[in-house]
Order: structure tokens, then C-alpha cells, then sequence
């Protein structure tokens, strides 16, 4: 993932109208306000929960306004991990604020993302060093998971904070009809498993006596159905579901298979076990960050190499491709045997 991206490597929401119970008007942003940018997408938003909870601590009391598409701002305002959403559509001059609030800049490491937040007048920000910018903070690490590294941030800012924060609930038993969610898609062609492999699993599982269900967006219906067909046991609800519903529908599976994309954050988040498939992308940066036990990661890749491949890239990444359905069965098997716990 690069430092300043604009949308989430996962699924995207456009910046929209924020429902009027959690929209903020920019004029009212002032002094005992927090402003917070992440202008990113689902998986993003997910991964930023830790650190929203710690910049809670560091300002109690204040007012937490997040600048992030409307649809993931609103959802997490409904959650109670933001007060209020300023949409944007990612990495865009933010609307005239009064000023003297404090930023906290989640986005990346700047300047651009800085120096967005300065225009909106801060008394105080908070983000990675960035010269370009002026502005002097903890150093930018790239070898850093992503949620420890916006944890490091709001921490030596005075916000306690870490990976057990990303939990929006706790760990359940899976109840004897719970579901195999199965998200095929990804954001890019390097991060997408292919679909005959995805309709092989679904079908040995659906052999084992499991319910199969599918998430995806509109635009991955055929993927969707080319995942189901001849698969009775199997639902395509790709298409169907906004975040509320996707939360549902996550939050009731038995386990969660997906590439490394938003859906396994929602796992993650929901502690829901999952396997996660992973490509360009190591999952020393970008994987589950919290309940080992309960997420499975397969990846093939070399975690000494200096570089790995590009997680935007149209063409299937060799690292994705060398996962096998037989290795995603197994460990999906694995995680079913102990689900009722």
C-alpha cells in the first residue's frame, strides 16, 4: 500500500451524503473539536478503529469528527467509533472550517494529506514527520503492520492505544447453521483469486454439508455467479447487501474466506474466523492483527525479500496464484472444527 492512496484496497464507498443524524457541518468544526482524516475505504476505515479508539483517550470529551467517504464515516459513526462524518472522497481540499481544532492525520504520512489538514487551521496536528510539510513527528516505517503504525502514531501523541482496540465485539460460538461467507472479489486483478478455484472450495464444503453465501459488490456479479453455479446449497447475495448487511451477513458466518481485502477486516473486527488468502501484499503488514487463533493467513510469499509485488496490478500476483483450493479447504475445515467454541 502506498502512502497518500485514495481509495481502500478493498471496497470503495464514494463520498456520497452522510445520513443527518451523523453529518457535521464544516462551520461548526472549532476548538474542542477533533478533525480526522482518513479518506479511505472499507478495509482502511476498519484498520483505523484502534487508532480512533486511542485518539479518544488522548482527548476525552472532544468532539471526533472523521473526514472519510460517507458511507464508511456514517457506518462507523453508527458504531460509535467516530461522533460525526465530514465526507470526502479521498485526498481533496477539505471544506472551510473555523479552525483551532486538533488533526490528527490517519491518512498516510504526507505532505499532502498534512498539508490538507493545515489549510483547515489546527491549533495542533498530529502525524508522521513530513519536511515537506514542516511538521516534525515519530518517523514513517514501511516495514510497519498497519494498524501498529497508526497505533504508534495516537500513542506518543498521549493516546493509549493498540490491536486488541479493533474488536467492535467479542469473539461467539458460531451456531450449528452458520454459513461459509465466501467474498471472491478484490479491488484489482492482483488480489483476485480465480473464480474456478473459489467454485471448487465452495463446492467440497457445500459436499461437507455447509451453507454457502456470497458477498460481493454489483459490479462482481458474474464473478458471484460464476462462484455458485450448480451449487444448491450456495446463495449469491453479491450485490445485495450495504454495510449494514454485509456486517450482518459477516458477523453470522461460521468462518469467512476472502483474498486480503475489506471483508476480512469486518471479520477481523467481528471476530469471526476467517481465512484470508494473500497475494502482493504480506500479511505482516496488512493481516489480522489481533486473535490469531481465530484467522488462518496463506500466502506464498518470501517475507525477507525487499520488495513484493504491486497490490493495484491488473494480472493475478504470483503469490496468490501458488495458493491452492486444496490448502484453502483444509485450513477453512481447520477453522470449522472449531467454530463451536
Amino acid at each position: 500500500m502506498s502512502a497518500e492512496p485514495a481509495t481502500d484496497l478493498g471496497t470503495n464507498t464514494a463520498a456520497g451524503t452522510v445520513p443527518g443524524r451523523w453529518a457535521v457541518d464544516p462551520a461548526s468544526i472549532g476548538p474542542g473539536d477533533v478533525l480526522v482524516l482518513r479518506a479511505l475505504g472499507l478495509g482502511d476505515a476498519l484498520t483505523a478503529v484502534a487508532p480512533l479508539r486511542g485518539v479518544r483517550r488522548m482527548l476525552p470529551g472532544r468532539r471526533t469528527v472523521l473526514a472519510a467517504p460517507a458511507g464508511v464515516g456514517a457506518w462507523l459513526a453508527g458504531l460509535g467509533v467516530v461522533d460525526g462524518v465530514l465526507p470526502v472522497p479521498g485526498l481533496v481540499p477539505l471544506p472551510p472550517v473555523p479552525g483551532g481544532h486538533v488533526a490528527v492525520n490517519l491518512h498516510g504520512r504526507g505532505p499532502l494529506s498534512h498539508d490538507l489538514l493545515l489549510a483547515s487551521r489546527p491549533e495542533r496536528l498530529v502525524g508522521f514527520a513530513a519536511p515537506e510539510a514542516g511538521h516534525d513527528g515519530p518517523p514513517w516505517r514501511p516495514d510497519e503492520h498497519e494498524v501498529h503504525r497508526w497505533c504508534r502514531l495516537v500513542a506518543e501523541a498521549g493516546g493509549p492505544c493498540g490491536p486488541e482496540d479493533l474488536r467492535l465485539r467479542d469473539h461467539r460460538p458460531a451456531p450449528e447453521d452458520a454459513p461459509v461467507v465466501i467474498h471472491p472479489g478484490a479491488a484489482s486483478g492482483a488480489r483476485r483469486w480465480p473464480a474456478d478455484r473459489w467454485r471448487q472450495v465452495a463446492a467440497d464444503l457445500a459436499s461437507d454439508g455447509h451453507r454457502i453465501v456470497v458477498t460481493g459488490s454489483p459490479a462482481e456479479a458474474g464473478l458471484a455467479a460464476a462462484v455458485v453455479a450448480g451449487i444448491d446449497a450456495a446463495e449469491n447475495r453479491c450485490g445485495t447487501l450495504d454495510l449494514d448487511g454485509l456486517t450482518c451477513t459477516v458477523g453470522a458466518a461460521a468462518v469467512v474466506l476472502s483474498a486480503d481485502t475489506g471483508v476480512a477486516h469486518v471479520a477481523t473486527a467481528l471476530t469471526v474466523r476467517s481465512v484470508v488468502l494473500f497475494g502482493p501484499t504480506p500479511p505482516a503488514l496488512w493481516g489480522p492483527a489481533v486473535d490469531p487463533d481465530l484467522h488462518t493467513v496463506l500466502w506464498h510469499g518470501d517475507p525477507t525479500a525487499q520488495a513484493w509485488g504491486d497490490p493495484h496490478a491488473d494480472r493475478l500476483d504470483e503469490r496468490l496464484a501458488a495458493v491452492t483450493p486444496a490448502e484453502v479447504l483444509t485450513a477453512a475445515r481447520s477453522q470449522l472444527g472449531a467454530s463451536r467454541t
